[in-house]
Parts: C-alpha cells; sequence; structure tokens
C-alpha cells in the first residue's frame, strides 16, 4: 500500500512540478513586461522632480558666473533682485511641485496655479538675463502633469510664447519676418510636445493601473505562498496520522493476534499441566505462534504486504490463512472462491486478506463457534469477502471494537465499504465490498485466470 501510495504522489509531483514550471515562466515573462513599463514610469517621475531643480540651479549659476560682474553697482541693482526672484522660485517649486509629486498629492488645480506662477517667475527672471530661458524649460515638463489634457497642450503654447517670445525679441517691435518665424516656431513646437501630452494623457492611467495591479499580484502571490505552505504542513501531517493509523492496524492484525494467541495456548497449558504431553503441545504452539508473531513485527516495520501474500495471491493466501487457523483453533473453516479471478493492486489484496484476519481472529476470541467459511468472490467491477460463523454473535450496539473499527478503516481506505449483521445466538457476518482495481491503477472488466 505505502508503494502505491508513494507511485501515486511521485506523478502527482512530477506532474505539479511541470506545470508549475511552466506557470512560473509565464509569470517571470509577463513579470519582467511589467517591472520594464514600471521602470519606464520611475525614469519619468523622477525625470519631472529633477528637472526644474537642474534648470534653475544652470541658468543661476551662468548668470552669476558669466552674466552679472561680480561686484559694482550693476551687481546690486541687478544680483540682489535675481537672487531674490531666485529664492522665491526655490520655495514655489519646492512647495507647489516637488512635495507634491513626492508625497503624489499634486491635484490639477494647485498644478495649474503652480504652471502660472512659474511661468510668471521665468519671465520675469528673462527681463535681467535671457540666460534664465534655460530654467523657463521646465514648463514645457510640468505642461505634462495638467489635466486634463487640452490644458498641459495650452500650457506648452505659453511656455512657448514665453520662451520664443524673448528670445527672438518679439515683444520690442518685432519685423514681419521674425514675426511669421515665431508663429511658426511656436506652432510647431506646441503640436510636436502636445502629441506627446496627448499620448501621455491615454497611456500613462493605464501604465499606473498596471503598475498597482503588478503591486496587488505580487502581494497576493505572496499571501499564495503563506497558503500553499500551511497546505504543505496540513498535508505532511495528514499522511503522519494516516500512517500511524495504518501502523496501528498493522500492529493489532499481527503482534495483537499473535500474542493472543500465546496467551490462549499457555492458559490452555496450564490447565491441563497434569495431562503428561498435552503441555508440551499448548507450548509449541505457543513458540510457533512467538516467532510469527516476530516476523510479522519485522515485516510491519517495513511496511510489506503479509507473508502469505508474499507467497501467493489472495486466494491461496485465504486458504492458507484458514487452514492454519482451523488447525490452531480446532474449529472447521472453509475458503470458497466464485468468479473469475482478476489480478488486484497490492493494497487491495493485503486489506482484504487483513479483514480476513481480524475476522477470523474475532471467531476464536469471542464466538464460541463450531464453524467459519470465508468466500471470495470476483463480479467484474467489485470484489466481495465474507466471513461468517454460527456463533453467538452479538448485539448491535457490542459492535464498535478497535478490530471492527481497524476493519472499516482499511476498507474505506481503499474506496470500500463494510457490512457486518449479526444478532446473539444467529452468528456474525461481515463482508467487504471494495472496487476491483488493477496493479496499473484501473478498474478490472475483463477477466484473466491466476
Amino acid at each position: 500500500m505505502s508503494m502505491t501510495r508513494d507511485a501515486g504522489d511521485g506523478e502527482r509531483q512530477g506532474r505539479g512540478t511541470g506545470e508549475s514550471a511552466i506557470a512560473a515562466e509565464v509569470e517571470i515573462a509577463h513579470h519582467s513586461r511589467l517591472a520594464w513599463k514600471a521602470e519606464q514610469l520611475r525614469v519619468w517621475d523622477l525625470l519631472q522632480l529633477v528637472t526644474p531643480w537642474l534648470l534653475l540651479t544652470v541658468s543661476t549659476a551662468v548668470y552669476f558666473s558669466r552674466v552679472l560682474p561680480v561686484s559694482g553697482d550693476r551687481f546690486r541693482a541687478e544680483g540682489v533682485p535675481v537672487l531674490g526672484l531666485v529664492a522665491v522660485c526655490v520655495l514655489w517649486v519646492l512647495f507647489g511641485h516637488t512635495l507634491p509629486l513626492r508625497r503624489r498629492t499634486l491635484r490639477p488645480v494647485p498644478a495649474g496655479v503652480f504652471f502660472v506662477g512659474l511661468l510668471a517667475l521665468c519671465v520675469t527672471l528673462m527681463t535681467y538675463s535671457g540666460i534664465f530661458l534655460v530654467f523657463t524649460i521646465a514648463g514645457f515638463f510640468h505642461a505634462y502633469l495638467l489635466r486634463p489634457w487640452p490644458l498641459g497642450v495650452l500650457g506648452v503654447l505659453a511656455t512657448s510664447v514665453a520662451l520664443n517670445g524673448s528670445a527672438m525679441r518679439v515683444w520690442s517691435g518685432p519685423t514681419p519676418d521674425v514675426l511669421a518665424e515665431f508663429i511658426l516656431i511656436v506652432a510647431v513646437q506646441t503640436a510636436a510636445i502636445g502629441v506627446g501630452i496627448l499620448l501621455t494623457a491615454r497611456s500613462e492611467p493605464e501604465e499606473r493601473k498596471r503598475e498597482e495591479l503588478v503591486e496587488r499580484l505580487e502581494a497576493a502571490l505572496h499571501e499564495n505562498a503563506g497558503l500553499h505552505a500551511q497546505l504543505v504542513a496540513q498535508a505532511r501531517e495528514s499522511g503522519v496520522q494516516d500512517e500511524r493509523q495504518r501502523l496501528a492496524g498493522e500492529i493489532h492484525d499481527t503482534l495483537a493476534q499473535g500474542l493472543a494467541g500465546i496467551i490462549t495456548q499457555l492458559q490452555a497449558a496450564e490447565r491441563t499441566a497434569r495431562m503428561r504431553g498435552e503441555t508440551e503441545e499448548h507450548v509449541t504452539r505457543a513458540l510457533r505462534l512467538a516467532r510469527s508473531s516476530l516476523t510479522e513485527a519485522r515485516r510491519s516495520v517495513r511496511a510489506l504486504a503479509p507473508r502469505e501474500l508474499g507467497r501467493a495471491h489472495l486466494p491461496d493466501a485465504l486458504r492458507t490463512l484458514a487452514e492454519r487457523w482451523s488447525e490452531e483453533q480446532g474449529i472447521t473453516a472453509q475458503v470458497e472462491v466464485t468468479g473469475t479471478r482478476e489480478p488486484l493492486s497490492p493494497a487491495i489484496e493485503v486489506s482484504l486478506f487483513r479483514v480476513a484476519q481480524e475476522s477470523l481472529t474475532n471467531v476464536a476470541k469471542h464466538a464460541e463457534a463450531t464453524r467459519a467459511g470465508v468466500t471470495l468472490s470476483y463480479t467484474g467491477t467489485e470484489v466481495l469477502l465474507d466471513v461468517r460463523d454460527d456463533g453467538r454473535g452479538f448485539a448491535k450496539e457490542d459492535g464498535a471494537g478497535f478490530g471492527l473499527t481497524s476493519i472499516r478503516q482499511r476498507i474505506r481506505g481503499v474506496g470500500g465499504h463494510v457490512e457486518v449483521q449479526s444478532a446473539p445466538g444467529e452468528g456474525t457476518s461481515v463482508s467487504a465490498r471494495v472496487p476491483a482495481i488493477a496493479p496499473g491503477g484501473t478498474t478490472a472488466e475483463n477477466g484473466v485466470g491466476r
């Protein structure tokens, strides 16, 4: 039975391992795609955070190092106001842009207010020096954060007008050619960046949802891993419990029965101690039972089939069992086999043999019978085993001993069921019905003689 269970477990484990490997590969590929997209989002978020600071730093450093003299009246007249405006820009970007983005609390209305103030600061700084055109480029990046997307395109247009208007000096009486060039540049720039805003507005929410989905999937995977570990632990505990129950049944069917027989024989030897030669016969039987019990104990440790089944198939093993039992107990026991013999799995044969063995032991211990019969019937899809005696029987409420409980559990473990019929003074019948499962694990339908 252990070998059959181990083979089935191995097959399921192999199949489960293959399916798990395929699922793992699919999960890794899907996770890689999502991770790549999530990485793109993280890069874009970082660019949004860093760009205003980088552009403000570069333009301020160039202005104070190259454009403005290090001292003199001009430094005081222009440098102090620019330095104040830069300080305002630092606070404006920090509280209106950086902190809301890091905390993910940026909302459409505050984003629009920040953009207007940013553009006003850029235009003011550009009146002092054209180098602050560099800082004005930050308006294009922030326009991507304006919602809905038409406001973003409008922000690109406003930034382009402010940037190119100052660069081309449109506000100081431009020529028609300069004005036409200005309009063309603004239009092309707005269209090019506006398309990016439109595409981002459509794709970014989906990407954000995918990123959240990945996080939820990872949490679910961690939870499933914990549940899987619990199931494995429960299955292991259940297997240990089943094995303990099986060993308890094996010990009861072998050692307990053998020792009970030894006690019976020794008690008989004690009662007939005055009869010369009779004591030697009972002692001989007790020694034979002791040796048999020792052999069965070693066999139970190795979880092998009964020794009778090791040398013969089930019908022959039942005949050997009945002959030895009749000889030891002095009670006539007959074995009858009906139907066409079918090859059965070792688990089925062991279970049926143990039912017969336990039933005959109960007959010897409790029934006070003069005859017993064992019938093994092959019906094609099922195998029936019936053990009956003409003993004193028992009431229904008395049929809950360990022996009958062990029989029911053993047969239930191979997909069968047991019926026990008895009444005081009418003998007892133990009937077991199991599926005719062949050694390969399939249900036998065509008989094969053995």
